[in-house]
């Protein structure tokens, strides 16, 4: 039987998270440029980590 991969004990606020660092998040999106099948798939998980085109990185 599979386990519960979700438990709200573990759930942090999200007034509790901190961005990452430019680099970090720039580093990120070569990583998942390089293995992302096609465009779409590459935005959605940009999109998904929170380090899509339209997240400011400069």
């Amino acid at each position: 039987m599979a386990t519960k991969t979700t438990d709200t004990e573990n759930d942090i606020p999200d007034e509790e998270l901190e961005p990452v660092a430019d680099e970090t998040a720039r580093q990120a999106q070569r990583v998942v440029a390089a293995y992302a099948a096609d465009a779409d798939e590459c935005r959605m998980l940009l999109s998904m980590l929170g380090i899509g085109p339209s997240a400011k990185i400069d």
